[in-house]
């Protein structure tokens, strides 16, 4: 199967405006996901898990849906894909920090369990590809009542191995409902390559044997990430059912940061990645085709700056959740 690519920015039927904003989240979430690394090694925060690599991926995922309209059931590394949906900074860093103003969890929840009813981002939970389940479920229902909403879900490709993924995508295909499965395919569960996964070449591959529409594109390309997610987000809108969607990603950061990718993984390896790093690529294609003029990509990038100091503030500020309140959501209350 043939990684999709994506035509010249100019032929992607994006405005200027559309384009300089995708690169604008792309830069906001790799300055965030950087932030709260930082955060943890400083001792602060005490867990993060990185999505550095898969910003290209989730920026196409997103704009091809309508934001607080169709929903979203994420994986622990859609930091960016989440602020695109509309989470702020803030939002992240105050769960990070723990802080009761989390609008996650009240920091209930494990940093990178993203969830906001305002926005229609449904929390996921620990034990992996459970998501997946939860997200049919949702799909199920808007076809129930007619509604002609799509739902997102996304997952790594170590969590296709999980028995809830071939539950979840067997349901969908069955019964044709409006849900896009969303693999950003890094090449490693943890430590486990890809080979050690799975007999095929790619997780699209499988499509066919559930009976949906499958492809596997670059997950470093943006724009061929949107032209793909758009054409599944119609399908599944129209009632022509689920699509499985393949982004090809660079995990340019270890697995979390209880984790060291240098133990398993070559420094020729490490270094051939890194010359994939997909805000790079992004920033140099629109350079190119002159949508960034000379000293907008640092512009964009101290704007972000700011607003990610801004929010840092707030959160040093905020106080954590009162102890009064360990029991609340625990247990049946009055």
């Amino acid at each position: 199967m043939a990684i999709s690519e994506s035509a010249p920015a100019a032929a992607a039927g994006l405005s200027q405006d559309q384009l300089r904003s995708m690169y604008r989240d792309m830069v906001l979430g790799r300055l965030l996901d950087e932030r709260i690394l930082v955060l943890n090694r400083q001792g602060r925060a005490p867990f993060a898990i990185s999505g550095q690599g898969h910003e290209a991926a989730q920026v196409g995922v997103g704009y091809a849906l309508r934001r607080d309209y169709d929903w979203l059931v994420p994986y622990y590394r859609d930091l960016t894909l989440v602020l695109v949906m509309g989470t702020e900074p803030r939002d992240h860093l105050m769960a990070s920090l723990g802080r009761a103003a989390d609008p996650n969890s009240g920091a209930r929840q494990m940093p990178g369990h993203y969830g906001s009813r305002a926005h229609s981002i449904v929390t996921t939970g620990s034990p992996v590809a459970t998501q997946i389940l939860h997200a049919v479920g949702i799909a199920h229902s808007f076809k129930y009542r007619g509604e002609d909403k799509v739902v997102v879900t996304s997952v790594g490709e170590g969590g296709t191995s999980e028995g809830d993924w071939h539950e979840g995508l067997n349901w969908a295909a069955i019964h044709k409902l409006p849900v896009i499965f969303l693999v950003e395919n890094n090449a490693f569960a943890i430590s486990v390559p890809q080979s050690r996964q799975m007999a095929v070449a790619h997780v699209a591959d499988r499509g066919p044997a559930y009976g949906m529409p499958a492809q596997t594109v670059d997950g470093g390309d943006c724009l061929a990430v949107y032209e793909a997610a758009k054409v599944a987000v119609e399908r599944a809108r129209s009632g022509g059912g689920p699509t499985l969607l393949e982004a090809v990603c660079v995990r340019l950061q270890s697995h979390s940061s209880d984790d060291d990718q240098r133990r398993y993984r070559s420094p020729d390896d490490l270094a051939e990645m890194r010359r994939h790093d997909p805000v790079e690529r992004f920033r140099a294609e629109l350079e190119g085709a002159g949508v960034l003029a000379e000293g907008d990509a640092d512009s964009i990038r101290q704007e972000c700056q700011r607003v990610i100091e801004v929010a840092q503030e707030e959160a040093d500020a905020a106080p954590p959740p009162s102890s009064s309140t360990a029991l609340q959501h625990v247990y049946q209350e009055g």
